[in-house]
């Protein structure tokens, strides 16, 4: 009986590294996308993987055909949303310094736009996820991608005169 669990455990191990090592890069740099942060500089989307990998190895004998990759792609929306709500007063504001690319979205836009760009997750089942509507996640994504693409210009650099070359 006890070989019998050892062995079941050492497969869930086995079978839950694989994953890992195939799916971790991805869901990081989802994360980091997310949390805005810098690619070589993320605590905050380290943390988002870890505790959403965690979750996934917690019920990965439940899952009985479910992708996890979907499952930790969901915890890891989840907890962003989550977090974000509760660390900074909603979807709507934004983290105090953000570096990343995505940095001039709200993290709303963020997570909208990751998971249907990014991520390739249809509208429908965004809006499930996030208890939006079909119209206003296709609304919100539309100006994510608008404010990214239509950036105001910074001002032009300081034009110095020419010196004379002597002939």
């Amino acid at each position: 009986m006890r070989q019998r669990h050892a062995s079941r455990a050492s497969r869930r191990d086995r079978e839950f590294e694989a994953f890992v090592a195939g799916a971790a890069g991805r869901l990081l740099h989802a994360a980091t996308l997310l949390t805005a942060e810098a690619p070589d500089d993320n605590p905050r989307a380290r943390r988002l993987l870890t505790l959403s990998l965690a979750h996934t190895y917690a019920c990965w004998d439940r899952l009985r055909g479910e992708d996890p990759y979907d499952r930790t792609r969901q915890c890891l929306a989840t907890r962003f949303a989550r977090g974000t709500w509760r660390h900074y007063g909603g979807l709507g504001r934004a983290r105090p310094h953000p570096a990343g690319p995505l940095a001039p979205l709200t993290p709303q836009e963020r997570l909208i736009l990751v998971l249907r760009l990014y991520e390739g997750v249809a509208e429908e089942q965004t809006a499930a996820l996030l208890g939006l509507s079909v119209e206003r996640v296709r609304a919100i994504c539309h100006r994510a991608t608008s404010t990214l693409l239509h950036r105001p210009r910074g001002q032009a650099p300081p034009v110095t005169p020419a010196k004379a070359v002597p002939s």
